[in-house]
């Protein structure tokens, strides 16, 4: 490894990695290594749409109750 980043952390969130890197017996660089790791790997496996879920308000609560679409 060549690079070094400096990242402040609020205590309670030290406090997790520490004790996850107790449990698992790791250093706490590499745990936070592994956890930035699996965030950005999942990231990219998501639609580019999912920034715009929830954004839309208004219109029916769900698509069953618009007219034409009922099954009664």
């Amino acid at each position: 490894m060549s690079n070094t980043l400096s990242v402040r952390l609020p205590s309670d969130l030290l406090e997790r990695v520490r004790r996850v890197a107790r449990k698992s017996g790791l250093p706490v660089g590499r745990v936070v290594r592994e956890s930035l790791e699996s965030t950005l790997s999942n990231q990219k496996d998501q639609s580019p749409w999912r920034k715009y879920a929830g954004v839309i308000k208004g219109g029916p609560p769900d698509v069953s109750s618009r007219k034409g679409f009922s099954r009664r």
